[in-house]
């Protein structure tokens, strides 16, 4: 009975899912990292930039997000989501196509990183993700990773198209057909079916009040919360480092052009795997545990691309854990957000911890840039990556049982309304 009805959230909430994937996949987190690999030596034979030079616009994008993503939190929350998302995502892809206008000035290469991170921030996850969270509890995990395979699907196709772009009419018209696409595609999908996003509106209100969770003070004044922060921040140093300097690692691994161009799109193809396996055991499996695995086994990928003579096979299996990680850490923040803290301050909370995601994600490219104009390669930072990703898994299986589980939330919705809430730490079957 149980099972039926968890995936009888899908019949009602997959309108939000769909619009939610699509959304996330041509946002502000896929879209400029998995396409500056391709774009980033076009801009260094335009301009003579170094790829730490380059890179370093993520960094200034992830620091804008570190300010912009609580901001877009506070403003969902005081007007929306659903407005929030919708102008952000027209706000997103116009700044991403003035990458166009670029002149050769760092200044303002600078400038519209920053600009693309300040318009796009309602485009990120903490947005989208209140909706799907709003709508599962049974099959929270596996909706979450449907909603988020966005990235993946982006990730797979979106080195070949760019370099479609580039071949075809220039990297500057590349940038606005990049651009082009979270406007054409992103919002109309998410105008028609991104609404109802705090929850399906025949869920008996005590079901809401059960899961209402804790305060955004209560959430900060917790230690859990610093061990999340604490692992995630080098998590995402060492999982997005390699991914857009991860031609440049391939080729000097001996791994021809021909090669590379086959090799990269398993970035993608494994995000969305790990989306979809990563929610499927988390709804089934201790989280932290599943984390432990997922995100410790990048540390061998690291281990063999430092290692250098790559084979494809060698190079195919690095590739396929890294993205299978990167499939899965949206997922886990969102899900621990979610089981630990409830849903009362989810977006503010959220917005929080993925700043400091964003902190990570944002420097792990440019170190690594600088690292290989310092050294020509990237034996250093790669090693240094294996025993962060090892390291930092560990670390949150500090977090223990759940605060905020869904047998209490099914619990809940088929008791009589007359009867006394039952908040998942007064439960004799809270955590795990």
């Amino acid at each position: 009975m149980t099972t039926r009805k968890g995936y009888g959230e899908f019949r009602r909430g997959w309108p939000i899912v769909l619009s939610s994937m699509l959304g996330i996949g041509l946002g502000l987190s896929p879209l400029p990292f998995y396409t500056i690999g391709l774009l980033a030596p076009q801009l260094a034979a335009a301009f003579g930039w170094g790829m730490g030079q380059i890179f370093f616009g993520i960094t200034i994008s992830s620091l804008m997000v570190v300010a912009a993503g609580p901001l877009a939190g506070f403003v969902a929350s005081r007007f929306g989501v659903r407005r929030t998302a919708l102008a952000s995502t027209v706000l997103f892809g116009l700044a991403f196509m003035a990458f166009a206008l670029s002149d050769g000035s760092l200044i303002l290469y600078y400038i519209t990183w920053a600009a693309i991170a300040s318009l796009g921030a309602g485009t990120l996850p903490i947005t989208w993700t209140r909706g799907v969270n709003a709508w599962f509890d049974e099959r929270k995990g596996l909706a979450l990773g449907i909603a988020l395979m966005g990235t993946g699907l982006f990730g797979i196709v979106s080195k070949p198209l760019t370099a479609w772009l580039i071949g075809a009419f220039g990297w500057r018209w590349a940038y606005a057909g990049l651009g082009l696409l979270p406007i054409v595609i992103a919002f109309p999908f998410a105008y028609a079916f991104f609404r109802n996003t705090d929850g399906d509106p025949r869920r008996p209100p005590e079901v809401s009040r059960a899961v209402e969770g804790l305060a955004f003070r209560e959430v900060v004044a917790s230690w859990r919360f610093w061990v999340m922060a604490c692992a995630f921040l080098p998590i995402s140093f060492a999982l997005a480092g390699p991914v857009p300097n991860m031609e440049n690692i391939l080729k000097l691994g001996g791994i021809p052009k021909s090669e590379i161009i086959q090799l990269t799109p398993f970035i993608g193809l494994s995000a969305l795997l790990g989306r979809l396996i990563g929610g499927w055991l988390i709804d089934r499996i201790w989280a932290p545990l599943v984390a432990l695995v997922i995100l410790s086994l990048p540390g061998l990928s690291c281990w063999i691309l430092a290692s250098g003579g790559l084979t494809f096979g060698s190079a195919w299996l690095s590739i396929m854990l890294i993205g299978f990680a990167l499939g899965v850490e949206y997922d886990l923040m969102a899900f621990f957000v979610a089981r630990y803290f409830g849903m009362r301050s989810y977006t503010a909370v959220y917005a929080l911890l993925y700043g400091f995601f964003a902190l990570g994600a944002g420097f792990g490219p440019a170190i690594f840039g600088w690292s290989f104009d310092r050294d020509g390669s990237y034996t250093r930072m790669l090693n240094l990556s294996f025993f962060v990703l090892i390291g930092s898994a560990l670390l949150l299986l500090a977090l223990g049982r759940y605060r905020i589980p869904a047998v209490a939330v099914a619990v809940a919705a088929e008791r009589p309304a007359s009867m006394p809430n039952v908040t998942a730490e007064q439960s004799p079957i809270a955590g795990r």
